[in-house]
């Protein structure tokens, strides 16, 4: 079995590589993410401060929907905000280098003008049952939007199979990365403590987006301010380095004369594939949280969703970031040290063990909100494949998983969510880029009557 999970990792890396070290595939991300942005007018710099104006209202009204703006937007920041914002930037300066930050900048500044349209066209093509209940989402765009039936099917089962893979697997593994830098002896218990990660999801997921947004609305904020909080501890103790280290960023991730030209391109690919990790702009997540949300203008959705990229990366990314090369933990950490683990070791030169025991807890506060909010993602699209008798049966094998993802190697867990990321945001993509008149008009008209 161990030969097996080593050949297929390989196999898997190799496969991730050649999809993400293709320059045809950033310039797909980062060139439609640049189209939406200059086709809508730049929305994420005019529409910035009307976003946080409908956050702040916490409901859009009485309007047909099932949960609040600020319940959506709680539900799909506990997607985003996971491991990707610990591990997955350790992961990004490890392989990619400093600049792989400054990446991760552009793809969430661009990123915000997918994520609106992708969330203003789902809540434009959502469904809403005799019962009230909600399915929306890029599967749903694309049928009653483009009447584009095999893409919507395509969509909807590589979702499905993704949410496996960054939804639960990753999650769950990460999160026993981290806890074992500061618990060593919890190596040997892998697959107890999937099992008790399994039944802490399980009992919220049973209740359906209802009570996920309930626990995420609580839970997100608090595990926000808690990781933030140790963060900016750690930058304010090496507050003087912050411009050189800002000068690093940006010297690894534009200056080929300093770090050659292969690092650039390494900085770029990690920067561009963990970022997308991160906030999932253009993934085709999200929008299936934000259908959801209690209002008829497919806009504010839109509005409310562009914030998730800011948050989620501009800021507690770059908090990983920064505390991780100021620390200079890449070169002083032990070797073999890469993921949450790394990151972990950062806060602790700062902070001591307490420092560890910060980023254990945030790191499962994340990855259990993450899980949480995936598990809708998938349900919506069992639905969508297979009717309302399909959800349950999903649940029930979205939930072992985890603990299968527990006990797997780390770089298997990777390859696997970075594979299905990419299958999942190519039709995704498309319905934007085919679709952004329609989301213009959309926004122009919003604007005219308010």
């Amino acid at each position: 079995m161990s030969e097996f999970i080593v050949t297929f990792t390989e196999a898997s890396g190799k496969l991730a590589g050649l999809l993400w070290g293709n320059p045809l595939t950033l310039i797909f991300f980062l060139g439609t993410g640049v189209y939406l942005t200059v086709r809508l007018g730049f929305v994420q710099v005019h529409g910035f401060r009307d976003s946080l104006s409908l956050i702040k209202r916490h409901s859009l009204g009485d309007d047909r929907g099932e949960v609040s703006a600020f319940q959506a937007l709680s539900t799909a920041l506990s997607a985003t905000v996971g491991t990707g914002n610990i591990a997955g930037v350790a992961t990004a300066i490890s392989f990619g280098g400093p600049g792989a930050l400054f990446w991760m900048w552009v793809t969430a500044a661009i990123g915000m003008a997918t994520k609106f349209t992708e969330c203003t066209l789902a809540l434009r093509f959502r469904e809403i049952g005799p019962d009230g209940e909600i399915s929306g989402g890029p599967m749903y765009t694309l049928l009653h939007g483009l009447k584009m039936n095999r893409m919507a099917i395509l969509f909807a089962a590589c979702a499905m199979v993704a949410s496996f893979g960054i939804g639960n697997m990753v999650q769950a593994n990460s999160v026993l990365d981290g806890l074992e830098f500061i618990w060593p002896e919890l190596a040997d218990h892998a697959w107890t403590a999937g099992t008790v990660m399994a039944a802490l999801v399980g009992v919220v997921i049973i209740g359906g987006v209802r009570r996920i947004a309930t626990v995420a609305s609580t839970l997100v904020p608090l595990m926000v301010l808690i990781y933030l909080g140790a963060g900016l501890i750690v930058i304010f103790h090496h507050a003087a380095e912050i411009p050189a280290a800002l000068g690093t960023i940006i010297n690894y991730a534009m200056n080929p004369w300093a770090v050659g030209g292969a690092a650039i391109g390494e900085a770029m690919r990690w920067g561009v594939a963990r970022g997308l990790f991160s906030n999932e702009a253009g993934l085709g997540s999200s929008p299936m949280a934000m259908a959801a949300t209690r209002t008829n203008e497919p806009v504010q959705a839109g509005l409310v969703a562009m914030m998730a990229p800011f948050i989620d990366t501009l800021i507690i990314c770059t908090l990983t970031g920064l505390v991780i090369i100021m620390t200079g933990a890449p070169a002083l950490s032990p070797d073999g040290v890469e993921g949450a683990a790394l990151t972990a070791y950062a806060f602790s030169q700062v902070l001591g063990p307490s420092g560890a025991w910060v980023v254990g807890i945030s790191l499962a506060l994340f990855a259990y909100s993450t899980t949480i909010a995936w598990s809708y993602y998938g349900d919506r699209c069992a639905k969508f494949l297979f009717g309302a008798q399909a959800v349950l049966p999903y649940r029930i094998v979205y939930t072992l998983l985890i603990i299968v993802g527990a006990a797997v190697p780390l770089k298997f867990v990777w390859n696997i969510a970075d594979i299905t990321n990419i299958l999942m945001a190519a039709p995704n993509l498309l319905s934007l880029i085919l679709l952004v008149g329609l989301a213009r008009k959309l926004k122009d008209d919003y604007y005219r009557k308010h």
